[in-house]
């Protein structure tokens, strides 16, 4: 019975007068006239004429009041579609015609053309490495009935590819056609998808490949990481573009950074806004920060501000200090700054060793210095005596211990001590000879 229905139905129905088709591995769209018997529906493939030739395109909608799935779109709607999506650059035609459904010998012929693609691109590559061009060929598209035959290439500089054509044409024998396209359009010929799991929209829908700026991911506080944000073509992710103008507008509602508003708790200055859920964070005096929604605040205006400065003084030191006393008065640290201060006794970090520390520091002083080369002497520095090359030092900084200087000058008394040499190692000959010398474990045995 519903099948019944359903072709009555179809039979009342007249056949579209114009359908609006898709063609090309560019996608573009062209309306076209259609004067056939058939009533073709959304999806469906035919064959027509474009631009470029005969070829197999798809079928998207009719732009009469009749169509056969119900999904026709008036040309009002069509106008003001192509408008909102690129206007003059979207790449919309009427030239051509619709000939006919395509039957299954044309599907079968578009099927041989989409084999032979490999061996095309394998011919270009040696043609292009023979003839030492700077391009890179990214896609070889063939319409039905091998009339043309389309090259599409990238090159960042101007390339003459007129030799490349000749030997091309010669081998192929059918017209050829060479396309330059950019990053962009290089995605969209060759890419699948994207990041969030769904088909490129270049590939998809897009039409226009709008250039998009930094601006926008940093007005919508993405990560401005260029890994992150770029797409396949390594350019900015166009779907930064969509919700652009939403966040200007919420933008525009927000108060500026560091602005004086009033709110339910009293003024205070703003540090930080959120531009989704439309949330401000406000410090108000000493108090920690909080946050409030936008429809409850309200900026003051200059002659406000002004009234508020000198009755409170600047709200953004206030902020800054939080209510603490300044930088030069003194703080009281409590216990902490009591027991805690390093005092001159030298000796208060506990155990015997601090104790031993401390006495020693205090009751060992240090003698006269020597003096530093090319500085006037100090209070605490004395001059060598005539004939010595060291300064009279107590202790460990004079050149003779305290009892060889008292056995010394002492002539009444005992025989002085033999001074201590110091032994010294000769390089190269380990030590050998001398008094005291001895020779070394690695030194040679003497003579």
């Amino acid at each position: 019975m519903l099948e019944e229905e359903d072709r009555k139905i179809y039979e009342a129905l007249e056949p579209p007068k114009t359908i609006v088709v898709r063609y090309g591995y560019q996608r573009k769209i062209a309306e076209l006239p259609y004067s056939g018997d058939a009533k073709p529906g959304c999806g469906s493939k035919l064959v027509a004429v474009t631009p470029r030739g005969t070829e197999v395109v798809e079928m998207l909608t009719t732009t009469c009041g009749n169509s056969g799935c119900g999904k026709s779109v008036s040309r009002d709607q069509m106008r003001d579609y192509i408008e909102k999506s690129g206007g003059k650059q979207f790449p919309f035609t009427n030239q051509g015609r619709v000939l006919r459904v395509a039957a299954i010998e044309d599907l079968n012929e578009n099927s041989k053309l989409e084999s032979r693609r490999a061996d095309l691109v394998r011919l270009c590559k040696s043609l292009i490495n023979e003839l030492k061009l700077e391009m890179k060929l990214v896609e070889v598209e063939s319409i039905l009935g091998d009339e043309q035959i389309s090259f599409y290439y990238l090159a960042e500089n101007r390339v003459d590819f007129r030799d490349l054509v000749k030997r091309l044409a010669s081998e192929l024998h059918t017209r050829i056609e060479m396309v330059h396209v950019n990053d962009r359009e290089e995605a969209r010929l060759v890419a699948d998808y994207e990041k969030c799991g769904q088909h490129c929209c270049c590939r998809q829908f897009l039409k226009v490949l709008k250039p998009v700026s930094m601006r926008s991911a940093k007005v919508q506080k993405n990560t401005l990481d260029p890994q992150k944000i770029s797409g396949r073509c390594g350019r900015l992710m166009c779907c930064l573009r969509y919700e652009d103008q939403t966040y200007s507008d919420l933008k525009k509602q927000l108060p500026h950074r560091k602005s004086l508003v009033e709110t339910i708790d009293g003024v205070g200055i703003v540090l930080s806004t959120q531009i989704l859920t439309q949330l401000a964070l406000v410090k108000i005096g000493p108090q920690p920060p909080a946050a409030y929604p936008v429809e409850d605040l309200r900026v003051l205006s200059k002659e406000e501000i002004k009234a508020y400065r000198e009755e409170h003084g600047d709200p953004l030191e206030l902020a800054k200090s939080g209510g603490r006393p300044p930088r030069g008065e003194n703080r009281d640290r409590g216990p902490r700054g009591q027991g805690g201060s390093r005092g001159n006794d030298g000796g208060n970090r506990g155990g015997k060793g601090g104790d031993a520390r401390g006495d020693k520091s205090g009751t060992k002083s240090r003698g006269p210095r020597r003096p530093k080369p090319g500085k006037p002497l100090t209070d605490k520095e004395v001059e060598s005596k005539e004939g010595d090359n060291s300064a009279k030092v107590e202790g460990e900084y004079s050149n003779q211990a305290p009892n060889q200087q008292g056995n010394a000058s002492n002539e009444g008394g005992d025989k002085p001590k033999k001074k201590r040499r110091r032994r010294r190692r000769r390089k190269g000959k380990g030590g050998q000879g001398g008094q005291g010398g001895g020779s070394g474990p690695n030194s040679p045995p003497g003579d």
